[in-house]
């Protein structure tokens, strides 16, 4: 059975700078040995995270790229910006408005802390339990 799990910022650091958020779970990916999409809801945000990645723990190293390079399908976490294909993995991190495409095992969906921004993981929330899929929350 697919899983979903919703993860709702909540904590200060987070608040303060979501894509923290988004990157603790790739690296927690990255060191489980799962391969990750990541769906970036505009190129300006693919980029950011990209930068964010190198960055956001001195002692952390999680290979990754923005999608678009013949190296792709080599590259353990794959930030893919709207209007770019790339392969199905197991694992999908979504930050866009609607659900992700594709075929995976799970996806985790990283839910804003301000309560206007919330519809969106509600209406997702909706359309994955009707597909069957397994839910849980996290309040992060």
């Amino acid at each position: 059975m697919p899983r979903a799990d919703f993860y709702l910022i909540d904590k200060p650091r987070f608040r303060a700078e979501p894509l923290l958020l988004v990157c603790e779970l790739a690296k927690r990916a990255f060191a489980a040995q799962q391969p990750t999409l990541i769906l970036a809801s505009s190129q300006d945000q693919a980029e950011a995270l990209d930068e964010l990645l190198w960055s956001f723990d001195e002692a952390a190293f999680v290979p990754h790229q923005l999608a678009g390079d013949e190296d792709d399908a080599l590259t353990p976490v794959l930030i893919v910006p709207p209007g770019m294909d790339a392969a199905d993995r197991s694992l999908v991190i979504n930050l866009r408005e609607d659900c992700a495409p594709g075929l995976f095992e799970r996806v985790l969906e990283v839910v804003p802390a301000d309560e206007d921004q919330r519809t969106g993981s509600r209406a997702r929330w909706k359309t994955y339990k009707a597909a069957g899929f397994e839910l849980t929350k996290h309040d992060m």
